[in-house]
């Protein structure tokens, strides 16, 4: 299936924001109060409510929870559109992120979408003609900012990601953006569901050659693939290419560094810079 187009407005979401600030006012909290009580930060709710930000569906069900809405807020929700800020060819994939068990990411690009922090976010996607509005940029940038939530689910996700090293090389934003994702990528693999391997630069057999692949496992326990180029993205399903993808990522894991030596490897790039 390959898919192109542009992105949402944020109406939907300023209309969904409208809604909580209602439910949290008849209920007479504040927005820390109700912060609280949802165990997320006040900053977030702040920002749902002022339209600015695509909430979870964990924060929407914890909201409907909490304000006793009588599922008004969740029946807003299901005209969100989640995909809101994300290309077309991109969503159908983000929507399958958001109950999966497991992720596989190889990436010879940029660093996974998943682990950038928001000034390597923002060089790179000021980096690629046609250089976007600033209204289109945040909507992007909050877009990657709710996927990143993926992370800390729960029940939470298992991750693997491989980066070639000649993406941390290249310095994307500067030296500063560069000793901060540096910094950023050691926190994420503190986690223990996150698993990060550095392919090395030198490396004679590279089972990826072919270019950036995404692997997926569902709840029922069914694999899917994606592979994006320019402009396009492809959802995989057919079992046999789906097995031919997870055979070259295995491959992959075995070539590239372990966690520990990309740990190591990380470390030294942070202490050059």
């Amino acid at each position: 299936m390959v898919i192109s187009g542009v992105v949402d407005s944020p109406d939907s979401l300023r209309t969904f924001g409208a809604a909580l600030k209602a439910f949290r006012e008849r209920a007479l909290l504040t927005q820390e109060q109700l912060a609280v009580r949802i165990r997320y930060s006040q900053a977030t709710v702040a920002s749902v409510e002022q339209g600015r930000r695509m909430p979870s569906a964990v924060f929407i069900d914890r909201v409907e929870e909490v304000l006793d809405a009588f599922g008004v807020l969740r029946a807003i929700a299901r005209h969100l559109g989640r995909q809101w800020g994300l290309a077309v060819w991109f969503r159908e994939w983000a929507r399958l992120e958001e109950t999966a068990v497991a992720l596989c990411t190889y990436e010879c690009r940029v660093v996974p979408g998943l682990l950038q922090t928001e000034a390597y976010t923002r060089a790179v996607m000021l980096s690629v003609p046609p250089p976007p509005t600033e209204e289109q940029l945040q909507q992007r940038m909050a877009a990657r900012k709710v996927r990143q939530e993926l992370l800390t689910r729960t029940p939470p996700i298992a991750f693997s990601f491989l980066i070639e090293e000649a993406v941390l090389l290249r310095h994307t934003g500067g030296e500063d953006v560069t000793r901060a994702q540096l910094d950023h990528l050691l926190a994420c693999m503190e986690r223990w569901n996150v698993e990060v391997q550095v392919m090395p630069l030198r490396q004679p057999h590279h089972a990826g050659t072919d270019g950036p692949m995404h692997l997926l496992e569902t709840s029922e326990r069914q694999w899917l693939g994606y592979a994006e180029g320019q402009k396009t993205g492809q959802l995989v399903s057919d079992p046999e290419a789906v097995s031919v993808m997870q055979m070259r990522y295995a491959k992959m894991r075995s070539q590239a560094l372990s966690p520990a030596d990309t740990a190591e490897l990380l470390r030294r790039m942070r202490g050059a810079l």
